[in-house]
C-alpha cells in the first residue's frame, strides 16, 4: 500500500509530464526509493494513479532492469559483465563477491545487507572492471579495493 508521502510524490511528479502515463518509470522509482522494491499491490495503486492498467505498468517495470519486482537488500550491487569488464577480470571480482558475501547473482545476504545482480553495461569500459553499489560507481576494481568498498558500505 502506498504511503501518503509516496502518493504525494507521484502526484507531484505527474506535473512534469505531458501525460500521466509518461511518468510511469519515475512513479515506479518513487515507490522503490521508499520500499526498495515494487510489489504487485504498489503496481496496482500506481497504475490507478496514472491511468494505466496494472498489466501495462508491470510490463514497463519488468522491462526496465533497475526496477526491482522482488525484495532486495539494503544495498544492491550491480556487477558489470560487459565484454570490457570480462576481459579485465570481472569474473575474479564476482568470485570474490560470492566468497565474501556467500551469495551469487540474484541472491541476498542473510542479514539483508546486499543483493548481487549482473549488469550488462555500466558505461565505463575504460575503467573496467566496474560495479555500482546503490548510486555509487566503483571502477578499476581489484581484490584489495573490493574488500575496502564492502567494508565501507554500511
Amino acid at each position: 500500500m502506498l504511503s501518503d508521502k509516496q502518493r504525494r510524490e507521484v502526484l507531484d511528479e505527474l506535473e512534469h509530464y505531458p501525460t500521466k502515463q509518461a511518468a510511469c518509470i519515475e512513479a515506479l522509482k518513487i515507490v522503490q526509493k521508499h520500499d526498495r522494491w515494487v510489489s504487485d499491490e504498489a503496481i496496482q495503486e500506481v497504475a490507478d494513479l496514472i491511468g494505466m492498467s496494472a498489466a501495462e505498468l508491470d510490463s514497463v517495470a519488468t522491462f526496465f532492469n533497475l526496477i526491482f519486482r522482488r525484495p532486495v537488500g539494503r544495498h544492491v550491487i550491480l556487477l558489470c559483465d560487459s565484454a570490457s569488464c570480462w576481459l579485465m577480470g570481472c569474473n575474479k571480482i564476482r568470485a570474490q563477491l560470492v566468497d565474501r558475501l556467500g551469495i551469487d547473482y540474484g541472491q541476498t545476504t542473510d542479514d539483508n545487507r546486499f543483493t548481487l545482480l549482473p549488469m550488462a553495461c555500466l558505461g565505463t569500459c575504460d575503467r573496467a572492471p566496474a560495479m555500482m553499489i546503490d548510486e555509487q560507481l566503483h571502477q578499476d576494481l581489484t581484490a584489495e579495493s573490493l574488500d575496502k568498498i564492502l567494508k565501507a558500505t554500511e
